[in-house]
């Protein structure tokens, strides 16, 4: 991913609705969630929980797949991997040990 993109995958995450979105799905693993799914849980409606989808998918952090009416969408682990890969292109002077996030075990299993 290069500067362009990156800005674009951070203006995305700007807004605190698409930011919850975002990790909605990437809880939801390969599964996914239909667009509804997700307007329910967030407690969003639906038009709102479109357009913010709509900018996530732009962004290429997400992706989605037409199932009959409905729409399901899933983490792009593409799109994740090459932001964290642009964040972390030349990180910590080579010793990418320091630089690898530290999980809580609770928050982690939660």
């Amino acid at each position: 991913m290069d500067k362009s993109a990156s800005l674009t995958a951070f203006a995305a995450l700007s807004n605190a609705a698409r930011l919850d979105a975002f990790r909605l799905l990437i809880k939801a693993g390969e599964a996914g969630l239909l667009s509804g799914e997700i307007g329910e849980r967030l407690g969003a409606k639906q038009n709102t929980t479109s357009t913010n989808l709509a900018i996530l998918q732009s962004a290429g952090l997400i992706r989605s797949s037409r199932e009959g009416r409905a729409v399901r969408y899933f983490a792009d682990m593409s799109g994740v991997r090459g932001l964290l890969g642009f964040l972390m292109e030349d990180c910590c002077g080579g010793n990418p040990d320091i630089c690898r996030p530290v999980l809580d075990e609770v928050a982690c299993c939660e």
